[in-house]
């Protein structure tokens, strides 16, 4: 497995490249790191990775679809990014092999990995089945544990070669949550039951991962405005690993929620990727454990 040298480390650890942008020096804070980003290749994901990118790191893009995944590296290239693709469900058996193998066989590192990838399969406790419910469990808790646990030799290796470099890097974990699992949702016992462990996964992996200097967070979104949260009174599906799911949410509902947030409105994909870029900064580097719900005031 490939290991830091002590001038890589050094590179990682002094002010990142430079681009000259209307006469003044823009600086690109995660220039050298390597993120990994869960469901990138529409809404949040999709903002998220660009942003990465933008700020210099080098973005293995993962969503469900081959085209819309391979749209977002077209797109960081295009800007001078640097991107590779991991198509497929995040729940495949070997997944979080190949996922994390593409950062270290493209990028020699993983620095960065943000759990985004999820949908929800709603219905009252009464109409639910267990595929429903272990449906949740899979995507949104056990695929980011599985990740993290692969993750977790690489990282182990790497961090104790930089400590005898005689350096610190610090790596990111976020692993997304929703209001669902931290406040509750009529309808989602599934969803809410994962998103709520998913706080404590963060946490406890928060613990176990501070000697190793990685510091792991998460955020809770409300209403962001994506295909799964589009008001609408019609009947729409996606497509997830052979069932029909529907999205959207009705109007009159979305009404009453965007009514009750003191914004007025709900969250854009740009926005709730801006507080998942907080997180993998070198200014949040002290943080870590930590929940933040980002809901526009609810």
């Amino acid at each position: 497995m490939p290991t830091e040298t002590s001038s890589s480390l050094a590179m990682l650890l002094l002010p990142s490249n430079n681009e000259t942008q209307k006469g003044k020096l823009k600086v690109k804070k995660l220039e050298g790191r390597v993120a990994l980003v869960t469901g990138a290749g529409r809404g949040i994901g999709r903002a998220l990775a660009l942003k990465l990118a933008d700020e210099g790191a080098s973005v293995v893009v993962n969503d469900l679809d081959a085209e819309p995944a391979e749209s977002v590296v077209r797109e960081i290239k295009t800007r001078g990014g640097r991107a590779a693709v991991c198509s497929g469900s995040v729940t495949d058996s070997g997944f979080a092999d190949r996922f994390v193998g593409t950062a270290l066989d493209t990028f020699g590192d993983v620095h960065i990995i943000v759990n985004n990838a999820g949908y929800t399969w709603d219905a009252v406790i009464q109409k639910m089945t267990e595929e429903q419910f272990d449906a949740m469990i899979d995507v949104h808790l056990k695929a980011p544990w599985q990740i993290l646990q692969r993750a977790s030799e690489a990282i182990r290796i790497k961090s104790k070669d930089e400590a005898r470099a005689g350096g610190e890097i610090v790596r990111k974990v976020v692993n997304i949550s929703s209001v669902a699992g931290t406040r509750g949702n009529a309808g989602q016992s599934n969803y809410a039951s994962a998103k709520a462990a998913v706080v404590g996964l963060s946490r406890a992996m928060s613990k176990e991962w501070g000697r190793y200097k990685v510091a792991v967070n998460t955020v809770a979104f409300g209403l962001i405005e994506t295909r799964l949260t589009e008001a609408t009174d019609e009947k729409k599906l996606i497509e997830v690993e052979g069932h029909a799911i529907p999205v959207g949410v009705p109007v009159q509902d979305i009404a009453a929620t965007k009514a009750a947030i003191p914004f007025g409105r709900g969250g854009t994909p740009e926005e709730a990727a801006g507080a998942v870029l907080l997180f993998c900064l070198p200014e949040s580097d002290y943080i870590s454990g930590q929940l933040i719900e980002v809901t526009g005031g609810l």
